[in-house]
């Protein structure tokens, strides 16, 4: 009888194995950020129109040359903003 016992309790421990099954095995896509280098062209500085003034120079030149170099820093910040929206 208890050779009965242990043998039913192996073949009960066996039928409890067979029922299990394999674990399922599924891909998942998890999005990340991930770093890219910038790519865009490097923004030449101009040479400064009113880099060359000297004290001696008339208000005149010297107020021409302010305003020219206004319009080349106006310039100059527009290709910078387009070179940092190139990157984002």
């Amino acid at each position: 009888m208890r050779g009965l016992i242990c043998w039913s309790g192996l073949v009960l421990t066996l039928a409890g194995c067979a029922g299990k099954v394999e674990p399922e095995i599924r891909y998942v896509r998890v999005e990340v950020p991930v770093q890219v280098p910038c790519r865009a062209l490097d923004v030449a500085v101009p040479p400064w129109a009113a880099a060359g003034l000297e004290k001696g120079d008339s208000l005149e030149v010297k107020v021409r040359a302010l305003l020219a170099e206004r319009r080349q820093r106006i310039g100059y910040e527009r290709q910078l903003v387009v070179a940092v929206a190139a990157c984002q």
